[in-house]
């Protein structure tokens, strides 16, 4: 095989395999739970996730798993038919506290972790960008930190929306839980669309192939 092809097979994890139906996939955004974080920045990943329910003209209801979740088919195969059955959902916990509820998701639904991607806020790519991985650290974000502990490995996919570092000495924990400003809030449609784009390409055509298209220069 040429370097640097990806053969795509049966013995491949399901990140890297194209469209198939051979299990569930859960989908999570986090965020903080209520009216008064709805807005924050570090809420977005519960954004992009209402964003998904809405694109499969599904409504997010509250599961005993402590979260809101609905079960939908995400995204378009090549041809326009519906993509893989997926459970998309956002935990009622508060953030760092979010690793109960996708462990009992993802006992609820069979869900291997191989199949399980989250959806976050990241200082640390700037603004308006998205990103895409597949394990690695939690860069001191407390929802992973807390994903992470309860599935026992880091190794599960992300889509981490960038929402740039805090201008001057602000601390960053102050910065996450405020509500985006009124210049980010004129282009949040387009990140949070972006970001929804981004994890249904995960999801239908595999990481690396959402990889090339998200990381690559415009």
């Amino acid at each position: 095989m040429p370097e640097g092809q990806v053969r795509h097979g049966p013995g491949l994890p399901a990140y890297l395999r194209p469209v198939s139906d051979d299990g569930t996939w859960l989908v999570v955004g986090l965020g903080n739970p209520g009216p008064k974080y709805a807005g924050n920045r570090h809420n977005v990943g519960a954004m992009v996730v209402d964003e998904l329910a809405s694109r499969a003209g599904a409504k997010l209801t509250s599961h005993k798993a402590r979260a809101s979740a609905a079960t939908v088919r995400i995204g378009l195969r090549p041809g326009g038919a519906p993509g893989p059955a997926a459970v998309v959902a956002v935990p009622s916990s508060y953030m760092n506290e979010s690793g109960g509820p996708v462990k009992a998701l993802m006992k609820f639904f069979s869900v291997e972790v191989d199949r399980l991607l989250v959806i976050h806020d990241e200082l640390d790519i700037p603004a308006g960008d998205v990103r895409l991985k597949k394990g690695g650290g939690e860069g001191g974000h407390n929802g992973l930190r807390s994903i992470s502990s309860a599935v026992g490995t880091k190794d599960y996919l992300r889509v981490r929306v960038g929402i740039g570092r805090p201008p001057g000495r602000m601390d960053p924990a102050d910065f996450v839980l405020r509500d985006f400003g009124t210049t980010e809030r004129k282009e949040l449609p387009f990140l949070l669309g972006d970001a929804a784009d981004a994890a249904e390409m995960v999801v239908v055509e595999g990481l690396v192939a959402a990889q090339q298209k998200y990381h690559s220069p415009a």
